[in-house]
């Protein structure tokens, strides 16, 4: 039953005070959130799911329930998990200091290995050796401001691999190297201007730092003179090779037809709930980078992992908290899939906007697939530049629209793309006083936005 097309608008009610509570409780009840987050995502939870339950029934809202957790949470959470414990296990030694020019230079190389190990893995990656570099700055809240902009969100879209919206693209029929032929000249034009306004932001903080800064930078400086850079637990890299090698299989065992059952059209497997299939791809996934996390765990010395300051808390908050918005945020989607294509959405720039507004607060993968759907469904005029793709054929700049709008404005929110609240969280945990979520909103409505703005006329009206 496709529940959308029968779902009131007020069923999203839950959802948006599942939003509220991120924004609001940590600024007038912090250490009260800190020990009920589950509590509270427990509450909107049942606020949506018992309604639910007394309209369609206990067996639907069980079904509804059960796929969300079982196809779309434990990938997610498992996915992060790996890479949080891979990455924790890499130790950058001799840390960079954290000058303007350096942390440029560390921004631009985690945007490029965004797109190649994901935007959580190079995130995950670079986060406690940018945090490391900065520890002598009094104010530093910017500097992981930017790097979600910049590693965690827009650097993942040259390949299927940078996120997963493009991975979704990539297994319905978009070649493997479309992201990077038709969306470098997004990515190099958005690299350069963020770059540029954070080399320019933060020279100021530097200066605002004073005579005590710029003395703590000295003798920052001059022990890691005495201490050469190097990477301590290199072996880990092999962990998250692994655990990129599980992702790329989920997506090409159904394609490959070895495992695919005749009858159905699926890969072998069992089905849970009724039809909730699972199948051999979801099994290797999750088994693979569970592995990866366990010799992560078991190869890299406690010392590597104690000078990264790894802790299990940044993780288990972000579990905690995104197991209530994936289940609040199921009569959002619902309604999306069903009402989507009668949005009158058919220009590029319509559908960028329409993207990357959703994805702002929404998972960006099914709205992908949503507004990949629809621009399918329009198919492109006689003369225009299209692919063919399983859902339709597209006009070419209709799909870099949707790709641009589901990667990029990921990064307008702290909920927009899975790696934000990691990064935040891990922050904080170093003790770097980070935007609420709305002082975060404040940020990148006065970055992002005009950024995008200038995206829009240059790359889908012009």
């Amino acid at each position: 039953m496709e529940i959308g097309t029968t779902l009131p608008i007020w069923s999203i009610i839950p959802f948006v005070g599942m939003l509220l509570s991120i924004a609001i409780f940590p600024i007038v009840k912090g250490e009260w959130w800190e020990s009920h987050q589950l509590h509270v995502a427990a509450f909107w939870s049942l606020l949506f799911l018992v309604p639910f339950a007394v309209a369609y029934g206990v067996g639907e809202a069980t079904y509804e329930l059960a796929e969300v957790v079982i196809v779309d949470y434990i990938p997610f959470v498992v996915l992060l998990f790996g890479l949080y414990v891979a990455a924790g296990g890499i130790h950058i030694a001799g840390s960079i200091v954290g000058t303007t020019r350096n942390n440029v230079i560390m921004l631009g190389i985690g945007m490029v290995l965004a797109s190649f190990i994901g935007t959580t893995g190079a995130a995950m990656t670079l986060i406690r050796p940018v945090l490391r570099a900065n520890l002598w700055r009094k104010y530093k809240a910017h500097i992981v401001v930017f790097f979600i902009f910049t590693v965690a969100n827009i650097g993942g879209c040259l390949t299927p691999l940078g996120d997963p919206p493009l991975f979704l693209g990539y297994l319905r029929g978009v070649p493997f190297f479309w992201p990077l032929e038709h969306l470098w000249p997004l990515w190099l034009f958005n690299a350069v201007v963020l770059l540029a306004v954070f080399a320019l932001i933060d020279h100021h903080y530097i200066k605002k730092e004073g005579k005590e800064g710029a003395q703590a930078m000295t003798l920052m400086d001059e022990a890691d003179e005495r201490t050469p850079i190097k990477i301590e637990g290199k072996r880990n890299i092999a962990c998250i090779a692994l655990i990129i090698v599980a992702v790329i299989l989920n997506g090409s065992i159904p394609q490959s037809g070895l495992f695919t059952d005749a009858s159905t059209g699926l890969t072998y497997g069992f089905y849970v709930f009724g039809d909730i299939h699972i199948g051999l791809e979801y099994i290797v996934q999750v088994g693979l980078i569970l592995v990866a996390a366990a010799i992560s765990m078991k190869i890299t010395p406690k010392p590597y992992r104690e000078s990264n300051n790894f802790e299990w808390g940044a993780i288990a908050e972000v579990a905690r908290l995104f197991i209530g918005i994936f289940i609040t945020m199921i009569p959002a989607l619902a309604l999306l899939r069903a009402n989507g294509a009668a949005l009158g959405i058919d220009q590029p720039w319509e559908f960028f906007w329409a993207t990357g507004a959703l994805s702002s607060f929404l998972d960006n993968s099914p709205t992908y697939l949503v507004f990949m759907t629809t621009a399918g469904s329009i198919g492109a005029e006689a003369g225009m530049a299209a692919i063919q793709t399983s859902v339709g054929t597209i006009a070419i700049e209709s799909l870099i629209a949707v790709s641009a709008g589901a990667v990029f404005m990921g990064a307008n929110t702290y909920i927009g793309n899975a790696p934000n609240f990691m990064v935040k969280s891990i922050a904080e945990r170093a003790k770097v006083k980070m935007p609420t979520f709305f002082g975060y909103m404040g940020w990148s409505c006065a970055i992002l936005i005009p950024l995008f703005i200038v995206d829009t006329v240059v790359f889908f009206i012009l």
